[in-house]
């Protein structure tokens, strides 16, 4: 349990009451890899403003769960944001992306869902 996540900040903010973590942590599955494809999906086809805002909406919740990759994450909405056409964004979008993933799974397993 938590290896690809961290659950600190979620007790915090839920003062350690567990269905509050269990609906926040279906809350994560449910929006967080919608999130991500659209993400995945903006990056390649060079959609700077869906790319700003695929990785803006996913930050506060990518911190939240503590998955390691918000700094990663903000390179890639800042590629979108200030459209860095000269920059190679995909390395930084495919450590977001694995990160999801693994955390995806993970909290599905832990929480049953």
């Amino acid at each position: 349990m938590e290896k690809h996540y961290n659950l600190v900040r979620v007790r915090e903010l839920a003062d350690n009451d567990e269905d509050f973590i269990a609906a926040l942590a279906a809350a994560f599955l449910e929006e967080v890899p919608e999130d991500a494809e659209r993400l995945k999906k903006a990056v390649a086809e060079k959609d700077y403003y869906n790319a700003y805002q695929a990785a803006h909406k996913m930050k506060p919740t990518v911190d939240l769960f503590d998955l390691g990759v918000l700094d990663t994450l903000i390179e890639v909405q800042d590629w979108g944001k200030f459209e860095k056409k000269d920059m190679e964004i995909k390395p930084q979008l495919d450590i977001v992306i694995a990160a999801v993933e693994r955390a995806v799974d993970e909290i599905r397993s832990d929480f049953n869902l």
